[in-house]
C-alpha cells in the first residue's frame, strides 16, 4: 500500500485544505480497484462532507468523474498511459490518447 497520495502532499482536504475530520477517498473504488488505488497512490484527503455529501464523489457523478481525471493525468505522468489502461481498464480524459 502507498503511504503517499499521487495527487496532493499533505494530509489536508484535496477540496478545501482543512485537516479536521479528514478521511481518504480512493479515486478508483470497488474491488479490485481499490486496492490498485491504495498501491499506486491513487487517493486523497476529504472531509467527512465533501467525501459523502451530495457534492461529494460517492453522491455526485461529475465530482466522481473529475478526481478520477486529475488523478489519471498524474498517473500518467508517473507511469504512461499504457500503464494506466492496463492497471485500471478506461480512459477518463477528454483528450485522444
Amino acid at each position: 500500500m502507498s503511504k503517499f497520495s499521487i495527487m496532493q502532499r499533505e494530509k489536508k482536504s484535496y477540496v478545501s485544505g482543512r485537516t479536521d475530520n479528514l478521511e481518504k477517498h480512493h479515486i478508483y473504488f470497488g474491488n479490485p480497484l481499490r486496492k490498485l488505488s491504495d498501491k499506486y497512490g491513487c487517493w486523497i484527503w476529504l472531509t467527512a462532507e465533501e467525501h459523502r455529501g451530495n457534492d461529494g464523489p460517492h453522491q455526485n457523478r461529475e465530482t466522481d468523474l473529475k478526481y478520477k481525471r486529475e488523478c489519471q493525468e498524474e498517473f500518467e505522468a508517473l507511469y504512461g498511459h499504457e500503464k494506466f489502461m492496463k492497471m485500471f481498464g478506461r480512459n477518463y480524459l477528454d483528450r485522444p490518447v
